[in-house]
């Protein structure tokens, strides 16, 4: 099987059912693989061949979908680049893929003007600007067929850079069907004619969603950007059933003034995943949208490993905490708890998270040493720290890097987190380790609040510590009203708050 071959069996099934819904433009299966084609005829037209990688940079549209088809009914492997992104990532990501071509909406142009003379790999530049519609409707919407097997590479995404440089995450046309597969293992079966609204670009994570969507006759609602008041309408106008949604936006949307006055009827699904998510966060959102929450844990090297419905998310379980998990390990995926020695874990032991699943990747694009430190024996390593208990369930403790050790004790800042975004003013919270004179590091938390929101410092160190103990408790705490810093796929960057405190040592961590 390859995706191709599948989206295409699926715009010949549903050639008249709605595909794909752009604002006020609508396209039926038949009119966007027919524009897929188009693409796909006019890449190979430069001299392109099957397996050579194509970047793109561009928000949720038509054009996206053109794409997706366009580079899956080419042969082409995809290479998506982020807009929140600055001119040296995108360089770099193309360059480290070797991208022959570029495909970049108008609006992005100056992100990346001039790089066509500085890669020597980078040969030719399409732009989504005033002419793309007539170039696209002279190409031929014939199909190009090439060969493609299942291990022919499809996709390479790059990882959030949260932790360092953007690496390559290779996947196969093998591997993303499985991944799709398994993003929607768990959920209330996709019907025909099932409408699936993607918020985020479908360069990121709701793009697991697109083609699982578009395989069983469901239609792909694309929204330029995550904007709160554009999703709520457009879930009410679109009766939608689907969607992916980040913690972060999922909160903006509880929160918006709008969202107790629409009509959530058609909801089945709200697929929360990307980000560890707040009690409080999970509870409003269940009481606004009702049992529709479900919840996926993995990475961009090996997704998805745990799930959870609404039932069982919200449920007592004697010897678990399901609300505070990441969910259970499903059905298709393996996953174990790793010692400092890679050995597993027993049941109830902090170590690294492993998985083994279907969907990871095959590895970092031409990065055989960065491959052979994450992809060990068949287990992708995941720099996860994380706990199983008994009944199967995963508690993400934090990133490793990102853990403070104060006064010999190891602390997890996203477990400080939880317990200050119950706070009624906190909006959003990052945990980091600052150097600490006396414990070598300790704790600090930078909250967002509205303006002149009534909360102080005592008590924020007083709710962790009645919450987690003593030694836990923040030794110091700044309120801010702006929006903490993010990755362009929406990940917390602990780092760009953490590094002005540790400016001018050599190390990143401070020993007792």
């Amino acid at each position: 099987m390859d995706v191709r071959g599948l989206m295409r069996r699926s715009a010949q099934h549903y050639a008249e059912r709605t595909a794909v819904v752009s604002g006020d433009r609508r396209l039926t299966f038949a009119q966007a693989w027919s524009r897929g084609l188009r693409l796909a005829n006019g890449l190979l037209a430069l001299g392109l061949d099957p397996g050579d990688r194509v970047a793109v940079l561009e928000d949720n549209g038509i054009g996206a979908q053109d794409m997706y088809a366009g580079a899956a009914a080419a042969g082409l492997v995809r290479v998506p680049l982020y807009a929140r992104d600055a001119r040296r990532a995108h360089a770099d990501n193309m360059a480290g893929t070797g991208c022959r071509a570029l495909v970049v909406s108008q609006r992005y142009l100056p992100d990346v003007a001039g790089l066509v003379d500085e890669l020597p790999d980078l040969e030719h530049v399409i732009v989504r600007d005033d002419g793309y519609e007539d170039w696209l409707a002279a190409q031929p919407d014939t199909d190009p067929d090439p060969r493609i097997e299942p291990d022919d590479y499809f996709i390479i995404r790059h990882t959030g850079g949260t932790t360092g440089r953007a690496k390559g995450v290779a996947n196969t046309h093998r591997t993303w069907i499985a991944s799709g597969r398994d993003w929607t293992y768990n959920l209330p079966p996709v019907q025909v004619g099932d409408v699936c609204l993607h918020v985020g670009p479908i360069s990121h994570g709701s793009g697991y969603l697109y083609l699982p969507m578009w395989l069983q006759g469901a239609a792909n609602v694309l929204l330029p950007a995550a904007d709160p008041a554009g999703c709520l309408e457009a879930m009410e106008r679109e009766r939608v059933g689907y969607m992916f949604c980040v913690p972060a936006l999922l909160g903006a949307l509880t929160q918006h003034p709008d969202a107790q006055r629409r009509d959530f009827s058609a909801l089945k699904v709200v697929l929360v995943a990307g980000a560890p998510i707040s009690d409080a966060t999970a509870l409003a959102a269940r009481d606004l949208f009702g049992p529709v929450l479900h919840q996926l844990y993995g990475q961009t090297e090996a997704l998805p490993a745990c799930a959870m419905g609404p039932q069982e998310w919200f449920s007592t379980v004697e010897g678990s905490t399901p609300l505070r998990s990441a969910g259970r390990p499903l059905p298709f995926a393996e996953l174990e708890i790793r010692g400092p020695d890679d050995e597993a874990l027993p049941v109830g032991q902090e170590g690294q998270i492993a998985i083994r699943c279907e969907g990871q990747m095959t590895g970092f694009w031409n990065d055989p040493e960065k491959t052979a430190a994450r992809l060990v024996d068949g287990w992708v390593l995941t720099g996860d720290v994380g706990t199983m208990d008994a009944n199967g369930y995963l508690y993400v403790l934090d990133r490793m890097d990102d853990m403070i050790i104060s006064g010999g004790f190891n602390i997890w800042p996203a477990e400080l987190e939880n317990a200050i975004a119950s706070h009624p003013a906190v909006r959003e919270v990052a945990v980091f380790g600052v150097p600490h004179e006396r414990w070598g590091e300790t704790p600090m938390a930078v909250c967002v609040t509205d303006p002149g929101a009534a909360v102080t410092e005592q008590e924020i160190i007083d709710l962790v510590a009645g919450a987690l103990g003593s030694y836990k408790k923040p030794g110091r705490v700044e309120f801010r009203t702006e929006e903490l810093p993010k990755s362009p796929v929406g990940k917390l960057q602990r780092k760009a708050l953490r590094e002005p405190h540790w400016a001018g040592r050599e190390r990143r961590v401070s020993g007792v």
